[in-house]
């Protein structure tokens, strides 16, 4: 498990925003107040969203980073403290070798087949691991791109934009602020979040 495997998973939690295709105007702004008019053939209305201010601002987002980083955690400590344990035990088989501590031949060659068991043993659960993180990921990204599509659609009833773009890096060269739309889409979705402890707590009762 390498130490920075969960920072490349949440980089594909902010490129899926990008898939779905500073003024901070609240949700209670007049229509027109936040998105342009652009004359392209006729009038379209457009605003982006800031994918970097979303993902440090939305709390779905900042618990879920939590929960994945904390797993990521688990397991790489899990994996290490049994590859520890597995290189002593590799170490113990070598000197005994060296200083014919084994009875015979063949109890020497039992002990070397089961440190190699031991050893496809932890790769197979270093893999399984990573699927598991790679899975619990992947639901985040659904999870997240769905709140935030469920969001919009009914945020754009009455804003009536043509299109929402997600700026994420340098994928927008230049943008006007005040076509910028973060702050009140990051307010609306933290409005209706209910925080994932909560839910918990809700259902065990």
């Amino acid at each position: 498990m390498k130490k920075n495997f969960i920072w490349g998973a949440m980089a594909v939690a902010a490129m899926s925003l990008a898939a779905c295709n500073n003024a901070n105007p609240k949700m209670d702004s007049k229509e027109g107040d936040t998105g342009a008019d652009i004359s392209v053939n006729g009038s379209i209305r457009i605003a982006y969203v800031e994918v970097d201010s979303l993902m440090s601002q939305y709390n779905f987002a900042k618990d879920y980073t939590l929960i994945i980083q904390k797993k990521s955690n688990n397991a790489r400590n899990t994996l290490q403290q049994k590859g520890q344990q597995l290189q002593n035990a590799a170490n113990n088989f070598q000197q005994k070798l060296q200083n014919n501590g084994f009875q015979s031949r063949e109890q020497a060659e039992q002990v070397q087949a089961n440190l190699q068991r031991q050893q496809q043993d932890l790769q197979e659960l270093e893999a399984r691991l990573t699927n598991e993180l790679a899975e619990e990921t992947q639901k985040y990204n659904d999870a997240l791109r769905d709140s935030l599509n469920h969001f919009l659609t009914a945020y754009n009833k009455d804003k009536k934009f043509d299109m929402i773009l997600s700026k994420a890096g340098d994928n927008i060269l230049y943008a006007n602020k005040k076509y910028d739309i973060t702050q009140d889409v990051i307010n609306g979705l933290n409005k209706r979040y209910k925080p994932i402890a909560k839910k918990e707590d809700k259902e065990k009762k």
